[in-house]
């Protein structure tokens, strides 16, 4: 669900006063059987009785998590504001403890409760991130934490909830599933369910972002942050636009979610409710990444910041490089790198992708003498042009040409867009049957 079109799914009277949202329906929906569950509506994030964080909320937060939560840098990235021509600052969110900004609502959250709700214990549900923070908190608190993880999840962000000593439970094929079983969880135990993106206070956390990015930077023109459920940009809008109402609000959002993705911290099923209600008046734009943009972005962190960035935390910086904000050409831009927990397995299919889309890794197959030196000679021009082999397949039977020729796939390692075509420029000199495969060009090149 996109955050731009969650207002399809809005009845609105006359004085835009949210009556419902229909979500009931889609807590269960898809449930296979042995996951199937009455849909149970969260008390503290009802669709029929939203919630609107206020600003004296997020001072009260700002004060009450100080003691425990990390205050990030927030930097200017020298190659990164050249490269797209705009002066970028990056608040550095995830280095937080548990790598990402949801630290800060979780530890707000947890010290909201009553003590009779701490001595029982919380439930939440999560992908991973929400998770990550509420088990870490919950052990310094004394907390104890229940929390209900995706088939899907991450198994590194599986793994530390255990170690924090959580009750973990996997199941549910998606975060509609989990969120059910969570819930209905919950009420069985007599527990508080702590929703990740929704719930009141986890808002308020994340707009304690907005309070030290205008401590840390002067005469912001617009702030760039990732949309999944809409916590983090509800929180930090509110506290910019109470303060400084001109300062532009942008989300930005995978094209897929909430689909699977490279983005698993934006993949939620819905927009929460107090996210949206609390919102809906202060974005002032929402743009779509690709799958390619953000897998270039994270690259070009890791090189160019030396950071590990997931990739929801890479959607600001895919937005600017991709082209999706032209007016913010000359103007002074943060964006929120929101986590750094990103599983080592999608790292490199990241890191991999982004080469494709830099031109900096390519594809090729050429049909060569199979003769003896045939395959040594294609290995030659492709070393005298400075391109480095990374694999090399052969195929004789399904070829159409005589029995003495063979089908090459290479697989090859390039400087640039212009090394590349140098490369296909010699071969075709040399080789009558040469196909490059051809990616759509979906990014400005830098």
């Amino acid at each position: 669900m996109h955050f731009k079109t969650t207002q399809k799914l809005l009845n609105l009277n006359s004085n835009a006063k949210i009556v419902s949202l229909r979500t009931r329906s889609l807590q269960v929906r898809n449930f296979s059987s042995d996951d199937s569950i009455p849909a149970i509506i969260d008390p503290y994030c009802d669709p029929s009785s939203p919630k609107k964080l206020n600003f004296e909320q997020i001072i009260s937060a700002a004060y009450n998590i100080k003691s425990g939560i990390q205050r990030t840098e927030c930097r200017r990235s020298f190659k990164l504001s050249h490269a797209v021509g705009s002066d970028v600052y990056l608040k550095m969110e995830l280095n937080q403890a548990t790598g990402s900004f949801k630290e800060r609502g979780a530890r707000e959250a947890l010290l909201r409760l009553t003590d009779e709700q701490k001595k029982v214990g919380v439930w939440a549900a999560s992908a991973g991130n929400h998770a990550l923070a509420l088990c870490y908190h919950g052990k310094k608190l004394g907390i104890p934490i229940n929390v209900v993880m995706p088939r899907y999840a991450p198994l590194m962000k599986i793994d530390y909830c255990v170690k924090f000593g959580a009750n973990v439970i996997v199941k549910g094929k998606d975060m509609s599933v989990t969120r059910a079983i969570a819930l209905k969880s919950a009420n069985e135990f007599g527990a508080i369910y702590i929703n990740g993106y929704d719930h009141i206070d986890i808002l308020a956390g994340a707009g304690t972002i907005g309070l030290e990015l205008l401590e840390e930077v002067n005469d912001l023109d617009a702030i760039i942050i990732p949309v999944g459920g809409g916590g983090l940009i509800s929180g930090i809008a509110t506290a910019i636009k109470t303060l400084y109402p001109k300062i532009q609000i942008i989300g930005v959002e995978a094209d897929t979610c909430p689909a699977f993705t490279v983005t698993d911290g934006l993949a939620v099923p819905l927009v929460g409710v107090n996210a949206f209600y609390t919102a809906k008046d202060y974005i002032d734009k929402m743009v779509q990444v690709s799958e390619q943009s953000i897998a270039l972005a994270i690259l070009r962190l890791l090189e160019w910041e030396k950071v590990c960035v997931e990739g929801a935390g890479a959607t600001g910086i895919a937005a600017l490089m991709s082209g999706k904000l032209p007016e913010l050409k000359g103007k002074k831009v943060a964006t929120i790198l929101s986590g750094g927990n990103i599983d080592s397995t999608a790292l490199g299919r990241c890191i991999d992708r982004g080469l494709v889309y830099d031109d900096r890794l390519i594809r090729f197959k050429v049909i060569v003498s199979d003769r003896p030196g045939g395959i040594a000679e294609l290995a030659k021009i492709l070393a005298d042009s400075g391109a480095s082999i990374k694999d090399m397949f052969m195929e004789r039977a399904w070829v159409r040409q005589d029995v003495f020729s063979v089908n090459v796939k290479v697989v090859a390692e390039t400087r640039n867009k212009e090394h590349v075509q140098e490369l296909e420029k010699r071969l075709r000199e040399r080789y009558e049957d040469v196909c490059f495969t051809q990616f759509e060009n979906y990014l400005l090149r830098h």
